[in-house]
């Protein structure tokens, strides 16, 4: 009896311990739920409804018109360009930095400034590209005068595809930089120099170990910076406003309030962006994962 006695005071006396380790997520947890998780449902429940609350598919059916899916063409087109020459600058920089002759002390300042850059985008950086390549920006004025090189006459536009597209580049470079740094970093040296004992070349190397092994990563970083080019609002509607007709720009003229607008159309051309970069993504993650293991 005092020993059952004793077991079931013990039992009493015993506290309720909350997780406190969980108490260091909880904010990051709360973030997510306010901001993405939250804002992402009401664009999903929001694409299938009428203005009166009804469920209809007119909004997902209007995304296959003639103007909005050109729209939608543009915009891949413009994520796929600038994230092919963000990919192959950015892996040039990176591998000159990590595996070339370059000075060790360039490493240091480019990773930061890498870091900063990735994250300059909207209004600052439409305003830079204007002031730099615009019709009377600072480099369009120095090419006319000095050297006789008129941009506008040669086709470069700051306000079309192309401008748009070497505005992207910006972030897209920098974010390359930083993501495939680690993967050139996890290339051991011993697989070069048993290449080398075997009588491999540098160039048979890097064909047929090197690349293979970074392969996943370049490609799961190139399906990253589509997403980030995909997903690109603000620096859009600041650089080009309507004169190009993308995604981004016809989701604002729908949501700002206009009479021609339609409030639900623009929560189905988010949902099928949303659609776009979540495949981006889960592709990045997908080949980011099998790259780690090799480099592991």
């Amino acid at each position: 009896m005092s020993s059952d006695s004793s077991a079931a005071k013990q039992s009493t006396k015993a506290p309720l311990r909350l997780p406190l380790h969980w108490l260091g997520a909880a904010p990051f947890a709360i973030f997510v739920l306010l901001f993405l998780i939250m804002p992402t449902m009401r664009i999903v429940i929001g694409a299938f409804q009428t203005p009166d609350g009804g469920f209809t598919l007119d909004n997902i059916r209007g995304l296959f018109t003639t103007s909005i899916m050109s729209a939608y063409w543009i915009s891949i087109k413009i994520s796929i360009a600038s994230a092919l020459l963000g990919c192959l600058i950015g892996f040039s920089v990176a591998a000159a930095v990590v595996l070339g002759g370059l000075p060790k002390w360039i490493r240091g300042p480019l990773l930061t400034f890498s870091g900063v850059a990735s994250n300059f985008a909207g209004v600052p950086l439409a305003f830079a590209f204007l002031a730099t390549l615009g019709p009377v920006g600072l480099v369009t004025v120095f090419l006319k005068t000095q050297l006789g090189i008129d941009l506008r006459a040669l086709g470069f536009n700051i306000l079309s595809f192309w401008g748009l597209t070497v505005t992207y580049l910006f972030f897209q470079i920098p974010l390359m930089i930083l993501i495939i740094t680690p993967a050139l970093d996890g290339l051991k040296r011993e697989w070069r120099e048993a290449a080398q004992i075997l009588g491999a070349t540098n160039a048979q190397y890097w064909r047929m170990v090197a690349f293979p092994i970074l392969l996943p990563s370049f490609l799961g970083t190139l399906a990253l910076l589509f997403a980030n080019a995909f997903g690109a609002v603000a620096t859009a509607i600041a650089l080009t406003g309507s004169s190009l007709s993308i995604v981004p720009i016809l989701l604002f003229a729908q949501i700002r309030g206009d009479v021609l607008g339609n409030p639900h159309l623009g929560y189905a051309l988010a949902f099928g962006m949303i659609v776009v970069t979540g495949i981006a993504n889960t592709i990045y993650i997908w080949l980011r994962a099998r790259s780690e293991r090799w480099l592991k």
